[in-house]
């Protein structure tokens, strides 16, 4: 609890992360992988003891999640929401049932409308042999509307050297840097492509912003408000000692549900601050989740199991559930339409 009326509410930071609608969650994976062995995973011998296939226990520092080989999240089914998924270090193998297929890294985004349903994995592949491979993301699902949970499916990229940063100067000196993946701050708008067409991100009126900040210590930012007090916005403090929110220190990483119609003074304590921010005008509709389908009636996500068993979502046209690239192969995105993004490790 909190006598700060800026602050509606406060919690501690779990795994999950917990998100107020348009939002469903966000998922804050930091592993500290080892050097990766010629499959581009982990030596065989740090995998013993390990439950292989649901191994989420962070042992020396490191998950296997789903993966056996390699790190990550084999083939698996989503239907009525959009995967944001934020990278900070190490690389993200992309593969689905559209027949795309990325590698992406540091600063990079990919924004994915699951819509009527897709298949996808995401696997993290060891690529030093000689170094440690840390990885760090965010994966942060947005809901979609009633209306549009059975669009067709969409995929996109949005490559670290397109995405805006905006950067402010305290009067001590000090910076702020603002990194923009959805909305718009300071007349800098996210980076094109905009979000898919049918996103609950895409629509003017919604307010959707997704934002990380980067503060020097003892750094002062004013969060700007917006016109309206029903938009949601919280800010998730998850690197640094302290951080100072309209006056109250707050000494653990939380999630700070904030009034997003007022500004509000963050300050930096004595080390660098990370925050995540994200901010949305609510759907307010029913959610049913079951696993990786989120609808709005439990009759919507039987029939959702239905179609998946009958349909495969497309089927699955690639060797493994599990497929990584070559060592070798730099930041790429093969789109279902045969279109080809390059771009440099």
């Amino acid at each position: 609890m909190t006598s700060n009326d800026t602050i509606l509410e406060m919690r501690p930071l779990g795994f999950p992360w917990e998100t107020a609608d348009p939002f469903l969650f966000c998922v804050h994976h930091d592993d500290a992988y080892p050097a990766g062995n010629d499959q581009l995973g982990p030596p065989t011998e740090s995998l013993r003891g390990r439950n292989i296939g649901q191994d989420f226990e962070k042992r020396d520092g490191w998950r296997m999640y789903h993966g056996d080989v390699v790190p990550g999240f084999p083939q698996h089914p989503h239907r009525g929401f959009e995967t944001v998924t934020i990278m900070r270090s190490g690389y993200v193998d992309h593969s689905d049932s559209l027949g795309a297929a990325a590698r992406f890294g540091p600063g990079d985004v990919q924004w994915l409308t699951a819509g009527e349903g897709i298949v996808h994995c995401e696997m993290f592949p060891l690529l030093e042999k000689d170094q440690p491979n840390p990885l760090e993301l965010f994966q942060i699902w947005l809901n979609l509307p009633k209306e549009d949970k059975l669009v067709a499916p969409h995929f996109a990229m949005l490559w670290n050297r397109d995405i805006p940063r905006v950067s402010f100067t305290d009067d001590a000196g000090r910076n702020t840097e603002v990194t923009v993946i959805a909305g718009r701050l300071d007349d800098k708008t996210a980076p094109p492509p905009p979000p898919p067409p049918r996103s609950w991100a895409s629509r003017p009126d919604t307010q959707v912003a997704i934002w990380t900040l980067k503060m020097d210590p003892k750094a002062t930012w004013t969060l700007p408000p917006t016109q309206d007090a029903k938009i949601t916005r919280t800010i998730y403090f998850f690197r640094g000692s302290s951080l100072s929110v309209e006056g109250e220190v707050v000494r653990s990483h939380s999630a700070i549900v904030v009034r997003s119609d007022r500004a509000v003074t963050l300050e930096a304590g004595d080390e660098p601050v990370d925050i995540l921010v994200l901010q949305g005008r609510p759907i307010g509709q029913p959610v049913v989740q079951y696993g990786p389908f989120v609808m709005n009636t439990r009759a919507e996500i039987q029939q959702a199991v239905l179609d998946y068993q009958r349909t495969r979502f497309g089927g699955w046209p690639w060797p493994s559930d599990a497929p990584v690239h070559d060592r070798d192969e730099g930041r790429f995105a093969k789109h279902a339409d045969g279109k080809v993004e390059r771009h440099d490790r």
